[in-house]
Order: C-alpha cells, then sequence, then structure tokens
C-alpha cells in the first residue's frame, strides 16, 4: 500500500518535468515555457475567442500557389519575432511577453481557423502584447494564406 501511495504522489511530479516544470515553465516538452505559460492560450481559457472570429472558418484550399503565397506573406510579417520555421527567435524571444512558438501550434485543439484569424487581426490589443494587429494591414484573404502556412509549419 504504502508503494502505491508513493507512486501516486510521483506520476503527476515525473508528468510535469516532462511538460517542462508545469504551469511556471522550464525545459521538456512544450518548448521551454511550460504549459500555459503562452499568454494567448491562458487568455482564450479565461475569456473566449472573440465572437466575431469565433466560427470563422478558411475559405481557401492548402494548393500549393497558396501555401507559397502565405510563406511569404508570413516571411515579411511574422518571421521577424516567431522565426522563419515558427520556433521564434531572438528579437522575439526579448518581448514581454515573448513572441509565441508558432511551429506545431495547428496540432492544439485552441488552433481553430477562427483563432488564427483573431490572433492575426487583432494580434496582441487584447493581451496587451507587443504583436500589432494586422487587420487593416493585411487583406482578409492574406490572413488567410497565412493560416494555411502556419498549418503547414
Amino acid at each position: 500500500m504504502k508503494k502505491l501511495a508513493a507512486l501516486a504522489l510521483l506520476v503527476p511530479v515525473a508528468a510535469a518535468a516532462q511538460m517542462g516544470g508545469g504551469m511556471t515553465g522550464g525545459g521538456g516538452m512544450m518548448g521551454g515555457r511550460g504549459m500555459m505559460a503562452n499568454p494567448r492560450h491562458a487568455y482564450v481559457m479565461r475569456h473566449g475567442i472573440d465572437p466575431k472570429y469565433a466560427r470563422a472558418r478558411n475559405p481557401l484550399e492548402p494548393s500549393a500557389a497558396n501555401l507559397e503565397a502565405g510563406g511569404k506573406l508570413y516571411r515579411l510579417n511574422c518571421a521577424v519575432c516567431h522565426g522563419d520555421s515558427g520556433l521564434g527567435n531572438e528579437a522575439g524571444q526579448k518581448l514581454e511577453p515573448p513572441a509565441a512558438r508558432l511551429a506545431g501550434l495547428s496540432r492544439t485543439p485552441i488552433a481553430t481557423d477562427g483563432f488564427y484569424d483573431w490572433t492575426i487581426s487583432e494580434g496582441g490589443v487584447p493581451l496587451r502584447s507587443a504583436m500589432p494587429p494586422f487587420k487593416n494591414v493585411l487583406k482578409q484573404e492574406d490572413i488567410w494564406k497565412i493560416v494555411l502556412y502556419l498549418r503547414s509549419l
């Protein structure tokens, strides 16, 4: 019985260590910043996505032309902080909060088309972060092309 109790205490600790130290960061599988270290994710968990964007669906097909255009738009507008591969870079990591690591994000439940549209369109305004809003800079079609590209990272 004592062994079972000790195991029950160790499993959550081991899992937290693998996930990057739990809620506060560290190394590990979560990219070095922990599970809830992404301020946008934490914001959405508390407030949801702006209803204006929540049901948005990308009307574009992930064709070679759209992905290529999305990649070019990403490199022009996003890579300066998020890195060419979506893994971040030195400039983006110096921001407060640091720029999000985007590679692999599309495989998470939060990464709906509406989430990406809201994130790119509104930027960091809802979170008071350094990300500029792109809704008045990019055409909606260009935002959708970037979303297609992000899903390919």
